[in-house]
């Protein structure tokens, strides 16, 4: 039988790590047991409707143990989230921290309630919190019924809309009296994060308490946060960075804000009215804050100190704004599989902070590798395959031994997937991916997965779908095709896209026929040279948009 939870776990190198001081004791429950007993009536967390204190906090976490036990639920026990940027979903996490569970809150509300089962059942979830009206076909699919018949299931909690207590989810003073003696195991696998990988397959990284609270640590102490802090995650609570900000806030101490505005209020107002000192996003947060800030002749974003930014390069521009009016900008680099690893620091200059992806922490360690032959190491400025060991590093992927033993080299580095170098200040530069993704504003798009449905046109012979630079969303995705016969239109290809089961999120935004690909030796269509020629104006691509066919 397969082992699900079998982990790389090391125990001498644990043992190192506990010596070094990356781990520690602390799960993400003790520490907010400890934050309690220190600030019980202080404000811990926040959204659009609700603000509570530690103390509710702490109360609300022990009624929803109390009722996740009830329903036999025992440690190792998976537990799903699928809803907004809600209260509740940080609750639930704290809860199955408390009585050992893994909980897994990356089901983006992209997926269909299809996608989601499927997601499920290799977890064999046993309990899932799920938002009224949420996912990409809930106005046609009950996600309620179908999510209940799954073979594993004991419990499907429901939550409404509106930003009320409500359904069959505990209320916040609800009975304690199910709840178990507490876990405090900070090696145990407490969290699953499902990531795409290159073939449109997602793998589900497992992490510890430790391994995503070293990271935590890291950043918590170089940028001196404290119980006078409030973070704002402007990434939702189904996004890795979101997570990465649980883990600091809860160290620190002070507050956090989801990105979660009430009906009406825009996100800067949202953002002026919390008064986070520390935001956390991707860069296009960033300039679309900036923007409406220009666009309202503010010269001030409120009480911000610091603004992160991961998953995109911070333009110059952005940095320059920031600067000027007295915020910070962090450059952040990391995956989900080691968290935001790579940081600048405070007193980082501007570029340092625009050109690089500073030289982070402790808790992990990088070296640049051969990009076709990962065991040989390269030359410090030499580019090559980004790879890392540390304490912030996963546990390996859930139920894939063969993809965890894959992902790394014969000396045991993590290989990223990344082009990078080290440069003479032993900062991080990121050069490009060697896989086969693009990223839309920090979504994860499946070139394979669009190329394989429009191949299925009548009229498309060969597709191939790669990254258009966009300064606002980092990439937007073109698709490229060599038609078999009449030359189809753009809007006739996605709409064959949509009635084949693509996403409207995955939807290209660029459209162009081609005579022919350029080729490798065994034939394969060269995306990265496509890439580039649009970059450098050899092809132009032309603009599409999908018009869903009820709203044209």
């Amino acid at each position: 039988m397969t082992n699900t939870l079998l982990t790389r776990h090391d125990p001498e190198e644990a043992r190192q790590f506990h010596t070094e001081g990356t781990w520690g004791e602390e799960t993400h429950y003790r520490l907010l047991k400890q934050n309690t007993e220190a600030s019980p009536n202080a404000f811990a967390l926040r959204d659009g409707g609700r603000r509570l204190t530690w103390i509710q906090l702490s109360n609300w976490v022990e009624a929803i143990a109390s009722d996740l036990a009830a329903q036999g639920l025992r440690p190792n026990d998976r537990v799903s989230l699928w809803a907004s940027n809600r209260v509740e979903s940080v609750v639930m996490y704290l809860a199955c921290s408390r009585n050992g569970y893994a909980c897994n809150p990356s089901l983006h509300r992209t997926y269909t309630v299809d996608e989601i089962s499927d997601l499920l059942e290799r977890l064999s979830t046993k309990a899932i919190l799920v938002e009224e009206g949420w996912g990409a076909d809930a106005s046609n699919k009950d996600p309620f019924k179908t999510l209940a018949k799954l073979p594993a299931m004991r419990k499907v909690y429901s939550v409404p809309t509106e930003r009320v207590c409500g359904s069959n989810f505990p209320a916040p003073n609800g009975p304690h009296n199910a709840a178990p003696k507490s876990n405090e195991n900070p090696n145990k696998v407490c969290y699953l994060a499902f990531t795409s990988g290159t073939t449109g397959t997602p793998k589900c990284v497992m992490h510890s308490d430790n391994t995503l609270l070293a990271n935590a640590r890291d950043m918590v102490r170089d940028w001196h946060h404290n119980r006078n802090s409030r973070l704002l995650s402007l990434s939702p609570l189904s996004h890795h960075i979101a997570w990465v900000g649980i883990a600091q806030w809860l160290l620190f101490g002070g507050e956090f804000v989801t990105d979660d505005p009430p009906a009406g209020v825009a996100k800067l107002d949202w953002i002026l009215e919390t008064e986070p000192t520390y935001i956390m996003g991707v860069p296009t947060h960033a300039m679309d804050t900036l923007a409406e800030m220009e666009k309202r002749g503010l010269n001030k974003m409120g009480t911000v100190e610091v603004f992160y930014m991961a998953g995109a390069p911070i333009p110059p521009a952005t940095a320059q704004a920031f600067v000027e009016m007295g915020i910070t900008p962090q450059n952040v680099y990391g995956m989900t599989e080691n968290s935001s690893h790579h940081y600048t620091w405070p007193d980082d200059p501007q570029g340092t902070i625009c050109e690089t992806c500073g030289r982070g922490g402790k808790a992990y360690h990088l070296k640049i590798f051969d990009a076709e032959n990962p065991d040989i190491e390269v030359s410090q400025g030499e580019v090559g395959h980004i790879a890392g060991k540390g304490a912030c590093l996963m546990l390996g992927y859930f139920d894939n031994q063969k993809a965890t033993e894959e992902s790394f080299n014969k000396d045991g580095w993590f290989l990223s997937g990344d082009l990078g170098l080290i440069d003479e200040n032993n900062c991080l530069r990121f050069v490009g991916r060697l896989k086969d993704i693009i990223i839309r504003g920090g979504k994860n798009i499946h070139p394979k997965k669009i190329e394989d449905l429009s191949i299925k046109h009548p009229n498309v012979e060969k597709a191939a779908a790669f990254p258009v630079p966009d300064e606002r969303l980092g990439e937007r995705v073109c698709l490229a095709i060599m038609p078999t016969g009449d030359e189809p239109k753009g809007q006739e290809v996605l709409q064959h896209l949509f009635s084949e089961g693509l996403s409207i999120y995955d939807m290209p935004e660029y459209y162009m026929v081609m005579n022919e690909f350029p080729l490798t030796a065994s034939g394969k269509i060269l995306k990265r040279e496509l890439a580039e020629w649009a970059k450098n104006g050899r092809l132009t691509p032309d603009p599409i948009r999908f018009t869903q066919p009820d709203k044209q």
